[in-house]
């Protein structure tokens, strides 16, 4: 797509802190943190959310979950949430699929 910022960091047509790729992913650091660790996870083909999911993509979230489970591990995280955001309701601001790896300090429940 685009007009997808994550699209155009996948194509690396703008610049962005990657920190781990493979034919079906791309991970880089958030630019505005909310944790210690912040990194996004992005499929490299462009899917607007979890609403857009069909039952082929299966697969590939959970290879998102798996690459998010090798970057604590090589980050260090004992513990760590992993969140998706679907819609503006919930506070999804780009419309591409993408998995938060939040780490580094304690966090609290319920989140929001």
């Amino acid at each position: 797509m685009d007009d997808c910022l994550f699209c155009k960091i996948v194509a690396k047509k703008i610049p962005a802190r990657i920190i781990y790729e493979d034919d079906d992913a791309v991970a880089f650091e958030d630019i505005n943190p909310q944790a210690p660790t912040h990194t996004l996870i992005v499929p490299r083909h462009h899917i607007a959310g979890l609403k857009g999911l069909s039952r082929e993509d299966g697969a590939l979230v959970g290879r998102l979950a798996v690459v998010a489970s090798v970057l604590a591990h090589k980050k260090g995280l004992e513990s760590f949430r992993t969140v998706v955001n679907t819609g503006p309701g919930a506070g999804q601001t780009v419309f591409h699929l993408h998995l938060h790896l939040l780490g580094g300090r304690p966090m609290g429940w319920p989140p929001g």
